[in-house]
């Protein structure tokens, strides 16, 4: 999403994270873990700082975080909180099998989806995205979530964005997939429910 903002072209390798090729362990030799973004022949790793790199490096496109610095600190805790918070929970979910279990990550999920829908308020200032009139950073972290959290509400028979608890989020996520940015770069809900049951099928 965001080397598309900023319209640089790019070669996209798919690795498999289940199954570590040379290329991943070498390009992140310290967790070993994607995404890696290989600018010339240096790498960079972790979402957030591959982000905020692109951000830095191409700086004649569209910013990404905000110019104000306070709207950018809260920018990047809100960000913080998404890969903090978030995606434990998702990964717990995904490995979890007792159903009990499942219900009590889910209301966790749920708790953490209210308090970003008071986020989107904060930092959107009433606009469509978190970035404002455009998409920005917190836009691009949580919206990695999202094809997931909608294969996974499929596959679980489960809602995590409610319009009684978190309309602007709904409305958000409805928005961001159809933006001309994202919409090409998240993967089909159908492509996903299949690699969630590969996934499955390997555990077995």
């Amino acid at each position: 999403m965001a080397l598309k903002l900023k319209a640089v072209e790019y070669e996209f390798v798919e690795t498999d994270p289940y199954n570590k090729n040379e290329l991943l362990l070498k390009t992140n030799p310290v967790h070993k873990k994607i995404p890696v973004l290989i600018h010339g022949d240096r790498p960079v790793c972790e979402s957030l700082v591959i982000i905020q790199y692109i951000d830095d490096v191409w700086g004649d496109g569209p910013s990404i975080l905000p110019s104000d610095p306070y709207q950018r600190s809260l920018a990047r805790f809100w960000a913080a909180y998404v890969d903090d918070k978030l995606l434990p929970l998702f990964k717990e979910l995904k490995e979890e099998k007792d159903k009990d279990a499942k219900k009590g990550i889910i209301k966790k999920m749920s708790e953490n989806f209210i308090l970003l829908e008071d986020a989107f308020v904060s930092c959107g200032e009433g606009k469509g995205f978190f970035g404002g009139d455009e998409v920005g950073y917190v836009d691009i972290v949580l919206g990695c979530f999202v094809g997931s959290m909608r294969a996974i509400e499929i596959v679980m028979d489960v809602k995590f964005l409610d319009k009684n608890t978190s309309p602007g989020l709904v409305a958000w996520a409805e928005r961001l997939c159809a933006d001309s940015i994202v919409k090409d770069v998240i993967p089909t809900t159908q492509k996903l429910i299949d690699f969630i049951a590969a996934r499955a099928q390997q555990k077995a």
